[in-house]
């Protein structure tokens, strides 16, 4: 099956793609939207431009576990996309994958709004990895 992770922030929205045959999950790209209209629209448009099976959404907890402000947010866009696409939505812990994400950049060559312009798709490629190694 093939899969679309999404990880929502404040300001862009990365995503990735990947399946259950080679788990191997892809950064494909970051949005940028300023509202909860706009970022719903761009998760919309990428989810009819990669076809997924099913979707992989960024669950934000706090360290210790609970639940944080973001949770509440992520499980009402699950429940948005999954009436508006009909596909499933599974909600995967993501504490640490932009730091994690921060950590792959670190060696690159690039620009602080280069890194920044990644960082949030391969956020939503280690969330969708953790989800594939996790579930399958």
């Amino acid at each position: 099956m093939r899969y679309l992770a999404i990880d929502p922030g404040g300001k862009r929205t990365g995503f990735a793609v990947g399946d259950d045959i080679t788990r191997i999950a892809t950064p494909i790209a970051v949005v940028e939207a300023a509202t909860d209209e706009a970022r719903l629209a761009a998760i919309l448009r990428a989810v009819e431009e990669n076809e997924p099976g099913e979707l992989v959404l960024g669950l934000p907890l706090n360290m210790d576990g609970s639940e944080s402000p973001g949770t509440k947010q992520a499980r009402a866009l699950a429940a948005t996309l999954t009436q508006r696409t009909g596909l499933a939505v599974h909600l995967v812990d993501e504490r640490l994958t932009s730091y994690a994400a921060e950590s792959q950049l670190s060696d690159l060559d690039l620009t602080r709004g280069g890194k920044k312009q990644r960082r949030d798709a391969i956020a939503a490629a280690l969330i969708l990895r953790d989800f594939l190694e996790r579930d399958q």
